[in-house]
């Protein structure tokens, strides 16, 4: 190797030295601010301000993009580099969230599917940046810097934009061997619930949410209170609004006894600022040879700028909760 190579060689490692210690810097400073953004926000605005497109679609896309551009001075790294800072800093939001925001793990996994995406979205456009011609590059670190302060720019505009209210439904069913007098005692209540019944699902085996351990109704007909438990100490009321003995049960819900739910995400409360869990109730249908149709639905309204994503997880989350309800009765009825 000559002299010359050899310069040139030392060179390039100075070079890409001082990349990796950039990218290290880019990925500390936004860290820090992200959590400096969350406390802002949560002692300015304590009931918003999380659940926006600003702080789920704009800041990671802003950070990402941040971090993508800093961590690359010299304007060489491959598309994969890029691709791979929205992955890798998905982790660091993971981590972060759940172990120094003390965010619950519902919020943390409906976030995370959101940070990829906009997170590739800014460093997609960092990378177009990045293929102009070199006279034409720049770098301006410190105008990177103003990447940062999107999301806050956002969130004051965004406050002034009316939030939808969107109202929907969850349904789920089972098909039942049992007749009609045995199901409906456990339509009432469903008495202690034995453990390991009813069946496995996302919500409440991988992400969390507390199972159902117990339901009970106090008196009878229009205006009884059914009670609920949950594991880990959540209970709440539904206060019966649709008596039909053998067909129909309904309820309106009542949290304003409620408790346990700390244990849960603070963003996802049933009776919260962004979802409000109003009324539910079962549907027992008979077929032709004997077995039954049990129906659980739930209506809820959800308050958000992104109600139709909210959507999908309400669908998943609440799907779960419903299908194991109904395999426990499944399960006990048929038994009897």
């Amino acid at each position: 190797m000559t002299s010359a190579q050899s310069q040139k060689a030392q060179s390039q490692k100075a070079q890409w030295q001082i990349a990796g210690w950039r990218l290290a810097k880019a990925c500390a400073i936004a860290g820090l601010w992200a959590i400096l953004c969350f406390f802002l926000v949560e002692w300015a605005r304590p009931d918003s301000g999380f659940v926006t497109v600003s702080f789920t679609m704009i800041q990671p896309a802003a950070i990402c993009a941040f971090i993508a551009y800093v961590g690359d001075p010299l304007g060489k790294r491959s598309r994969g580099y890029y691709a791979l800072v929205p992955i890798l800093s998905a982790f660091g939001m993971v981590f972060v969230s759940y172990f120094v925001l003390h965010e619950g793990m519902a919020c943390i996994v409906m976030l995370a599917p959101l940070w990829i995406l906009s997170g590739l979205g800014g460093t997609l456009f960092t990378y177009m940046l990045r293929q102009r011609d070199d006279d034409e590059r720049v770098d301006d670190t410190f105008a990177a810097h103003g990447l940062l302060v999107l999301p806050m720019l956002a969130l004051m505009v965004e406050s002034a934009i009316p939030v939808p209210v969107d109202h929907r439904t969850v349904t789920r069913e089972v098909i039942i061997d049992a007749p009609a007098d045995t199901i409906w005692p456990m339509m009432e209540g469903i008495g202690a619930v034995e453990p390991g019944s009813g069946q496995w699902n996302v919500t409440q085996d991988v992400i969390g949410i507390p199972r159902p351990a117990r339901a009970w109704l106090d008196g009878e007909g229009l205006g009884a209170v059914r009670h609920a438990a949950w594991d880990r100490g959540v209970v709440f009321q539904e206060v019966i609004t649709d008596w039909q003995p053998g067909h129909r049960l309904g309820w309106r819900f009542d949290f304003a006894q409620s408790s346990g739910w700390e244990i849960t995400d603070p963003h996802l409360r049933p009776d919260g600022p962004y979802m409000r869990i109003l009324s539910g109730g079962y549907e027992l249908e008979p077929l032709d040879d004997g077995r039954h149709i049990l129906r659980l639905s739930t209506e809820y309204e959800a308050q958000t700028h992104f109600n139709g994503y909210a959507a999908l997880w309400g669908e998943l989350f609440l799907g779960d909760i419903h299908s194991n309800v109904l395999a426990v009765i499944k399960q006990e009825a048929e038994r009897r």
